[in-house]
């Protein structure tokens, strides 16, 4: 394919079709310079390009020949291995690359250039084809391909057909199909098999696999078997055509001058760095020497800082070893003293024990002579209890007149009580008959039974009334709670319309307040009117409706619709502002029946189609079929791995297009307005359905609440009429009731008045036996005489025990003052003992004294050795550790002054003034960086280093300077002979068609920006201008490239080459002249395989016998494959012998 020249104004991609070496992609410059480097002729597909290719590529300008900026960086397409392996001399089998020789020139293998060269191939075979060239092609599941295979010709081939494109690897399998593959089969060498090259493709996955002759392979592995049959992918011109080592002294120029170039700049800047760190050094010199004198400063102070704790601890140990010596003589006075007060403490334990017994004695003395003086206080406290007995006996004595007196008077009282119960008794009160008043109770019950039952038979009624009214309430109550939470959904669903659109949401509630003024009803936005009870289904449905869909008013007749515009959107009538809705209205709106019958939905596995699965007012129904076509939206959500896609576009498609919902994919299937009106298929993912979730109220249950809400309503103003009759009924009876009642309560009370008087009588009666009883009771008692003398007795009988008591109480007083004597004996022996006690006791604690004042010595000396001890141990380890921390020079010195004695023989004090001296005379010493001695000392070796470097670059510039000179002596004379062969097929070229070309080679200092410049002319008054992306038209720059390809044809090396839609753009004329001028030059006998990819010709154009036309047949309707069809020349053959036998 023929790639385009790129300039600012062009998108076209830089990259090389080849996975293997990635190009990034630099904006050309706004100059068309096509240069040697970056130049590239389309020859061949690799097989990538086959995948890019084969669906041609999708361009309708041709691609060109790849312009190149002036940095000359677009589009390497072999990676850094390729470019180690590139041929630069010898035969096509077995040429090599040119090498550096030991001093670093490089030289081809063929040095010989004189003259012009023939451009070779390989050897062509007795079928006609070049090794390389391509024999077959064989496509399956690609793009709109189920299978083609085509067999192009050795000269000419003219593909017509229509394009395709896709912008991943992945998107070249056919839809509907997991996989397919493209496979080429190329010419093999004279005498050795054809290469059959296969690429796999994954409609699931961007990577791909090559087979090779049926053996799987890299891509590298395929690029160099190409490589051996001269099969070039993207060559620049000088690859394409001329001297075959022209590429390998090109890259050679440019990589040695680029060297060049590097090691000239990196020079200059060694030296003057060289320069620059010399005369650093130089200034550092002084301070070095400064730096020296202070280090040796810091090391006598590193000396004296580590001599300074040995000392230390020389001093302490010496101070530890005096107070051991002191803690041991004090410890054995201290023993000494104890051995001594020994005696003195046993006799005091021993009178401690003599002491605690007597006292023990005491106390025990001492606790019998108080039970003595309790028992002597519980024998007077009997004492006093007969004598307070005694007292009490006189006391009644006293009062034994007293007592008779009110016996006396008892007997009177009692005498008076009898004679008047008597007398009550005697002269009873008259009393009713009782069993009278029964009788007229009896008889009153049974007149009133009969009422009571007429009451209990009204009650049964009224109860009835109440449970009947009290089961209408509840119903009432529950179909009023159902009519609420059926309105709460839609409550709920306006509030969501509140969020996202206010003004929606305000005019609904506008509405529900003026229905009235409205003819038909304005049926509310789908977010609120709409339902779908399945939730399954409403996250499929809910995709069928675009937000301003959802908050679309319908109304059902153009005065309302005219109405609402008016009062909401034209001004502030209705709502106080104009706010703007989405409303709609059509007088008969009409819309297209389904794409498929119900027994073609379910086969293709659908559940049914979206108007199928919402509820919603009859009246919104005309909007959702003709504008959101819910009768035409197929829907599959329970089982969408059922759903063929393939067949399920294909039907829906039939119809003209439609959409259809397969799990949470939403496609869109329409037919193309151009060529063969292919159905097309745009897919997008579906979001979760957030307003139709809400499960809305089901207007038959809405209606049904409703209607239950009515009855009851109904039944309870029944019941209350009901209710009202029988409280008047029960009124009466209450009245009947309350009269028998009355009667009733006055026999009972006539009735209790008998009995009560009845029951007072037989009281008295009682009470006068009681009387009677009393009074004999008091005559009987007895006299008072006999009294007196009991009492007399009883006292005399207690005296005599105040005797007894007394005489043991004097018994118990004796005992007393016997034991407190006993008792006192022991306190005064206690006292005696404790005195002796106390005076030891002194004794012994003066000798403790002593002794403690001297364990407070020894405790002191023993604190202070422990100190001693621990700081001599803390100052040896300090010295230790000062010892590991130095290095090992200072270290060795300071042994060394250890074992001659010189380190002891300074005080800690005279180590002190000195390292104070030595740390003044460093604070007065200027201060160096401690980095500088390093830095002069790196700065020395690098000074050394870059030296050596510098020679050395100085060798590398001399060799490279040969190897370039050397290089371009063999490539500038034959690149220019090859662009002055090209520019004259160029200018002859473009002087058939009556214009005017040129190409001319433009040099530049760096190898590498070398360009090819082509100037064309197209019209008289035109001079020659360079070919660029702005000043040319489409037309005119593929007609130059179809014009400077077929000038590189004659010198090409390639077996094949191969463009792409180059007629597209051009006029008519120039179409023609280029198809001739191509037939002339591809159809000479010694001319390769060339390819023509065009969706379309002209006609009449020039045909010649080698030319082999392959028309593309793509379509719904193919035949099925038979020799009869598809042969072109054996439908021409069949056509002329037709011809024929009718003409004869």
């Amino acid at each position: 394919m023929v790639r385009r020249a790129l300039s600012d104004a062009t998108d076209d991609s830089l990259k090389e079709n080849s996975r293997r070496a990635p190009v990034s992609a630099q904006k050309p410059t706004k100059m068309r310079r096509e240069t040697l480097r970056d130049k590239r002729v389309r020859r061949a597909e690799d097989d990538e390009d086959v995948a890019d290719d084969a669906h041609l590529n999708g361009h309708d300008e041709a691609r060109d020949v790849q312009g190149g900026n002036e940095d000359g960086a677009e589009g390497e397409i072999e990676d850094e291995d390729e470019a180690d392996d590139e041929d630069t001399g010898g035969s096509p089998k077995g040429r090599k690359r040119a090498r550096a020789n030991t001093i670093g020139d490089s030289h081809p293998t063929d040095g010989n250039v004189k003259g012009k060269q023939k451009a070779v191939t390989l050897p062509r075979d007795v079928d006609g084809f070049i090794p390389g060239s391509i024999m077959r092609i064989q496509l399956r599941n690609f793009v709109t391909y189920d299978y083609v295979e085509f067999f192009p010709g050795p000269h000419l081939n003219m593909i017509l057909g229509p394009n395709g494109r896709a912008s991943e690897l992945s998107a070249f399998v056919k839809l509907g199909t997991s996989d397919g593959h493209i496979e080429i089969e190329l010419k093999g060498p004279k005498g050795k098999p054809n290469l059959v090259i296969r690429r796999t493709l994954s409609a699931t996955s961007k990577s791909s696999q090559f087979i090779l002759n049926g053996h799987a392979m890299s891509g590298r592995e395929v690029n160099q078997r190409m490589a051996e049959l001269n099969v070039q992918l993207l060559r620049e011109t000088q690859r394409a055509a001329g001297n075959e080592n022209l590429t390998a002294w090109h890259d050679t120029l440019i990589t040695a001058g680029k060297e060049l170039k590097h090691l000239e700049t990196t020079l200059t800047a060694d030296r003057e760095q060289l320069k620059t760190l010399q005369e650093r050094n130089a200034n550092l010199e002084r301070d070095v020497k400064r730096y020296e004198e202070r280090r040796a400063i810091e090391k006598e102070i590193e000396l004296l800082e580590l001599m300074l704790p040995f000392v230390e601890y020389t001093e302490a140990k010496r101070k530890y070893d005096q107070l051991k010596a002191a803690q041991t003589e004090m410890h054995e006075k201290v023993k000494k003293l104890n051995e001594s007060n020994a005696p003195y403490i046993n006799l005091t334990k021993k009178m401690d024990k003599q002491l605690k017994d007597l006292q023990d004695l005491r106390e025990k003395k001492k606790s019998a002579t108080q039970q003595k003086f309790a028992s002597m206080k519980r024998k007077w406290q009997e004492n006093l209890t007969l004598e307070g007995q005694a007292e009490e006996l006189k006391n009644e004595l006293d009062n034994l007149k007293t007592r008779e007196k009110n016996r006396l008077k008892e007997i009177q009282k009692s005498e008076k009580t009898v004679e008047n119960l008597q007398k009550n008794i005697d002269n009873p009160p008259k009393i009713e008959d009782v069993e009278a008043i029964k009788e007229q109770l009896k008889q009153l019950r049974a007149e009133s039974r009969d009422v009571t039952e007429r009451q209990g038979d009204l009650q049964e009624r009224q109860r009835t009334c109440i449970e009947e009214e009290s089961r209408h309430k509840m119903e009432l109550e529950n179909a009023r709670r159902n009519l609420r939470q059926l309105d709460d959904v839609n409550s709920r669903r306006l509030k969501e319309l509140e969020k996202v659109d206010k003004d929606a949401a305000d005019v609904v509630q506008w509405l529900r307040q003026n229905r009235h003024r409205f003819r038909m009803d304005i049926i509310e936005p789908p977010i609120l009117s709409c339902a779908v009870p399945d939730t399954k289904f409403a996250t499929a449905v809910e995709a069928c409706f675009n937000f301003n869909d959802l908050r679309t008013f319908v109304a059902q007749c153009q005065e309302d619709a005219t109405l609402l515009n008016r009062l909401v959107v034209d001004s502030p009538d209705a709502l106080g502002r104009r706010v703007r809705i989405n409303s709609w209205f059509r007088p008969r709106p009409e819309y297209a029946d389904p794409p498929m019958s119900a027994e073609e939905l379910r086969g293709l596995g659908f559940d049914g189609y979206a108007s199928d699965f919402i509820q919603c007012p009859d009246g919104l129904r005309p909007f959702l079929h003709s504008t959101l076509n819910l009768h035409r939206t197929a829907i599959a959500v329970q089982a969408p791995n059922r759903v063929d896609a393939g067949r399920a576009m294909e039907v829906v498609a039939r119809s003209g297009g439609a959409s259809y919902i397969v799990g949470n994919t939403y496609n869109q299937v329409s037919r193309s307005r151009y060529g063969q009106q292919k159905a097309q298929n745009q897919t997008r993912d579906i979001r979760h359905a957030r307003f139709f979730l809400f499960a809305d109220a089901d207007p038959a249950q809405k209606a049904a609440a409703e209607n239950a809400i009515r009855e009851a309503e109904f039944h309870l103003e029944g019941c209350k009429k009901q209710i009202n009759e029988l409280s008047v009924e029960d009124s009466k009876i209450r009245a009947e009731i309350n009269e028998f009642s009355s009667k009733n309560n006055a026999l009972e009370k006539r009735k209790k008045a008998a009995i009560d008087i009845k029951k007072k009588l037989e009281t008295m009666k009682l009470k006068l036996v009681s009387e009677q009883g009393q009074l004999d009771r008091l005559r009987k008692q007895p006299s008072v005489d006999a009294e007196r003398a009991k009492l007399k007795s009883k006292i005399l009988k207690c005296s005599a025990q105040r005797v007894i008591v007394l005489k043991d109480y004097e018994k118990l007083a004796r005992e007393a003052i016997a034991s407190q004597t006993e008792a006192s004996k022991v306190a005064l022996e206690a006292l005696q003992v404790a005195a002796n006690h106390a005076q030891l006791k002194a004794m012994c604690s003066e000798r403790e004294d002593e002794m403690q004042k001297a364990l407070a010595e020894f405790n002191k000396v023993r604190q202070e050795y422990q100190i001693a001890k621990l700081d001599s141990r803390a100052k040896l380890d300090a010295s230790k550790e000062k010892i590991n921390s130095v290095d090992e020079e200072l270290r060795a010195r300071f042994q060394e002054m250890e074992q001659t004695g010189e380190a002891q023989k300074r005080s800690v004090e005279e180590l002190t003034v000195e390292l104070q001296t030595q740390q003044e005379k460093l604070e007065l010493s200027m201060h160096t960086n401690p980095g500088v001695v390093d830095q002069y000392k790196k700065r020395q070796e690098a000074i050394a280093e870059l030296e050596r470097q510098i020679e050395e670059r100085e060798e590398k510039v001399q060799k490279k300077e040969r190897a370039i000179k050397l290089a371009r002596d063999n490539w500038e004379p034959a690149l220019t002979r090859l662009v002055e062969s090209v520019g004259q097929k160029f200018s002859a070229a473009f002087d058939r068609i009556g214009c005017a070309g040129e190409i001319k080679l433009t040099p530049h200092e760096d190898y590498d920006k070398w360009a090819i410049d082509i100037l064309v002319k197209f019209r008289d008054h035109e001079k020659l201008q360079l070919l660029t992306g702005e000043r040319q038209s489409g037309g005119e720059r593929s007609l130059t490239t179809i014009m400077y390809l077929m000038s590189l044809t004659e010198e090409a090396r390639t077996p094949f080459s191969l463009v792409d839609e180059i007629n597209q753009g051009m006029d008519a004329r120039a179409e023609r002249a280029v198809h001739n001028s191509l037939v002339e030059v591809t159809c000479k006998s010694d001319s390769g395989q060339y390819f023509l990819i065009t969706p379309k010709l002209l006609a009449d154009l020039l045909y010649h016998e080698r030319m082999k036309v392959l028309c593309v047949n793509n379509g719904e309707w193919l035949p099925e494959e038979t020799d009869r069809v598809g042969n072109m020349m054996r439908m021409i053959e069949g056509y002329v012998n037709h011809r024929s036998r009718a003409s004869a």
